[in-house]
C-alpha cells in the first residue's frame, strides 16, 4: 500500500516542477485557472438554485389570485428566493392592471434576473482566448530565448541550451491550451443551461399571466 502512495506522491511533485519551468508566465496563467474554477462554480451554483422550484408554487399563487388573497400571493413570492418568485411577486403587485402593464412589469424583473444570471460568465470567456495567447506568447518567449542561447554559445553547441527554451515554450502553450480549453467547455455548458432557466422564467410568466381574471 506504501509504493503506490510514494508513486503517486512522486507523480504529483513531477508535474509542478515541470509547471514551474514554463517560466514566469505561468504565474497570471494559473491564477487565471484559479479565478475560472471559482466562478464556474459560483455561477453553477447560482443557476442550479435559479432554476429549481417548488411545484406547488404556483398552483398556491393561482388559487390565491383566483380567492382575490393578494397578500398571501405577496407573501408567498417574497418567502421563496428564486427569479421566478420575484418576478410573479412584480405581477401580483401590479395585479387589477392592464395584461400589457403587468407584462411589462415582470419583464423588467426578468431582464434583471437573467443579468445577474449571465454576471461574471463573460469572464469566462475572456480567459477561454486569454490562456491560449499567453501559451503562444511563452513559446515564442522560449524560443527566442533558446536561440539566444544557442548565438553566444558559439562553437560550444550544446543541445541542452536549446532545449532548455522549447520545454519552457511546450510547457506554457500546453497549460494555456488546457485552461482555454476548459473555460471555453465551462462557458458554453453555463450558457445552456443559463438558457434553459430563463426558457423556465418566460413559460411560468406567461402561465401566470394567461391565469389572471380577465378584466371588465
Amino acid at each position: 500500500m506504501i509504493l503506490p502512495q510514494v508513486q503517486q506522491t512522486e507523480e504529483i511533485v513531477s508535474i509542478v516542477s515541470i509547471l514551474f519551468k514554463g517560466g514566469w508566465l505561468m504565474i497570471p496563467m494559473i491564477l487565471l485557472a484559479i479565478m475560472a474554477v471559482y466562478v464556474f462554480v459560483e455561477k453553477m451554483m447560482t443557476i442550479k438554485k435559479a432554476g429549481k422550484i417548488d411545484p406547488e408554487f404556483m398552483l398556491n399563487i393561482k388559487d390565491f389570485m383566483f380567492n382575490g388573497n393578494i397578500e398571501s400571493a405577496k407573501n408567498l413570492c417574497r418567502n421563496t428566493d428564486s427569479p421566478i418568485a420575484r418576478m410573479i411577486d412584480k405581477g401580483v403587485q401590479k395585479s387589477g392592471k392592464s395584461p400589457d402593464e403587468i407584462t411589462s412589469a415582470i419583464e423588467n424583473v426578468g431582464k434583471l434576473e437573467v443579468y445577474k444570471l449571465e454576471k461574471r460568465l463573460g469572464f469566462l470567456a475572456t480567459v477561454s482566448g486569454a490562456a491560449p495567447m499567453l501559451g503562444f506568447l511563452g513559446t515564442v518567449i522560449g524560443m527566442i530565448k533558446a536561440f539566444f542561447e544557442l548565438a553566444n554559445a558559439g562553437n560550444n553547441i550544446d543541445p541542452s541550451l536549446l532545449a532548455g527554451g522549447i520545454y519552457e515554450a511546450l510547457v506554457t502553450t500546453a497549460v494555456g491550451l488546457f485552461i482555454g480549453i476548459g473555460s471555453y467547455i465551462a462557458y458554453n455548458y453555463l450558457v445552456a443551461i443559463v438558457e434553459k432557466v430563463v426558457f423556465m422564467m418566460e413559460n411560468t410568466s406567461l402561465d401566470f399571466i394567461d391565469s389572471l381574471p380577465e378584466k371588465h
